[in-house]
């Protein structure tokens, strides 16, 4: 269990649990990204795409999707398949926010963009990121993976 640092919420506020997947047709290539939010008994599906873009953006994209869905904050626990998805945002981050953005070789930080937004969100959650391993039949996880997939297809028609 990973756990992104931020201020502890209240008991009562909502506890949801997310399923994210981003997926690539060529890295770079159309991609897509999804995810499932569960709160209580409700379950909501989103994806969606990109023309030209990487498997690590439609990972990163899926994350912040899914929690800017949320109108308040909350208790959220995040499945990733992304070893990139999960060290960065428990363990790379911090450092790379107390460089400037910068990498401990100094050089900028890939898709720092979509970092920035992520660690918009993470301030307004208490968030525990856990690793599942993809494609080894955790069901929502191949739900999210169908989602992204999904999303991929709708870009690459866009892209046509």
């Amino acid at each position: 269990m990973k756990h992104h640092k931020v201020k502890e919420l209240p008991d009562n506020i909502s506890k949801v649990t997310i399923y994210t997947d981003g997926a690539c047709s060529g890295n770079p290539g159309p991609g897509g990204w999804g995810a499932v939010l569960i709160w209580n008994d409700l379950e909501k599906d989103i994806f969606g795409g990109v023309a030209d873009t990487t498997n690590n953006r439609m990972e990163l994209q899926a994350v912040i999707e899914a929690l800017a869905l949320l109108k308040k904050p909350c208790h959220v626990t995040i499945y990733t398949d992304s070893k990139y998805v999960l060290n960065g945002a428990t363990q790379w981050m911090a450092e790379w926010k107390e460089r400037g953005w910068k990498t401990a070789t100094r050089k900028p930080v890939v898709n720092k963009d979509l970092w920035l937004r992520i660690d918009e969100e993470l301030e307004r959650h208490h968030v525990i990121f856990e690793w599942v391993k993809g494609h080894s039949g955790d069901e929502m996880n191949e739900r999210a993976d169908k989602l992204a997939v999904r999303g991929r297809r709708h870009a690459n028609r866009d892209k046509e």
